[in-house]
């Protein structure tokens, strides 16, 4: 559990402090705009390779995400914001697996908190920009319940939509990216415990442990994409529903 505290590297004793953590961050940043600045910078009527690549990578979100959840309108008008997220976190997510790092950017609660909170006051600005007097309304007072448990429901759906819908937005990230890291730091290290520190016999047990920290290895990558997928779909989602025309 250490290392989701690391020591402070640069800065230190600054609100500027940067730990293993932030430098995680600061990568996944970097490469990531680095590449879609050459991957979109000399856009081409046919592409190549690489650009290919970078349009596959918008084309997901766009058509998988934004239009299929939104619609071309509310999509192309959220799309900025949903593919942002998608690739950020999936950049982020990708670090826990690379080696040297061996830390996902978003296994801090600062990023999935942001993140969630982003998600959220976007749901907001869409529902109030759809009805600006009927959107808290129709959240809180859905169409069909009888009087005497229209509070009651009230309740349930202000703790529902306005409070616990950041919560597992953040705590569904964090905890995914948290876990992964401590099962790959539990297999390899079980790996070197049994072949460096036992040896003989027992080293075949650090072989198949090691076996597995690499099976997971691959199994990790698939989280990263699928984490990133849910946390924009989610946000989509939420959006959809705000801008519904009951609201």
């Amino acid at each position: 559990m250490w290392e989701f505290f690391p020591p402070v590297l640069l800065f230190e004793g600054t609100p500027f402090a940067i730990t293993r953590i932030n430098l995680a961050q600061i990568l996944a940043t970097v490469v990531l705009v680095v590449l879609f600045l050459i991957g979109t910078r000399r856009l081409k009527m046919v592409p190549g390779r690489f650009q290919s690549i970078i349009e596959m990578g918008f084309g997901f979100v766009r058509n998988n995400i934004a239009h299929d959840l939104l619609g071309r309108k509310d999509g192309d008008r959220f799309l900025p914001i949903l593919m942002t997220m998608f690739f950020m976190i999936l950049f982020m997510n990708i670090t826990g697996i690379i080696p040297g790092i061996n830390i996902a950017g978003t296994s801090v609660i600062a990023v999935p908190l942001l993140l969630a909170l982003v998600s959220y006051v976007t749901f907001i600005y869409a529902g109030v920009k759809k009805s600006p007097k009927g959107f808290v309304k129709a959240s809180l007072f859905p169409s069909g319940i009888p009087i005497a448990l229209q509070w009651f429901v009230a309740i349930l759906e202000f703790i529902s939509t306005f409070i616990i819908r950041p919560v597992t937005l953040t705590l569904r990230l964090l905890m995914n990216m948290m876990v992964g890291h401590l099962m790959l730091v539990l297999l390899f290290s079980a790996t070197q415990f049994f072949i460096f520190g036992l040896g003989g016999f027992w080293s075949a047990l650090g072989v198949a442990t090691g076996a597995f920290g690499l099976a997971f290895t691959l199994f990790e990558i698939l989280v990263a994409v699928l984490q990133a997928y849910i946390f924009a779909v989610l946000t989509a989602v939420y959006i959809q529903l705000a801008v519904a025309e009951e609201h």
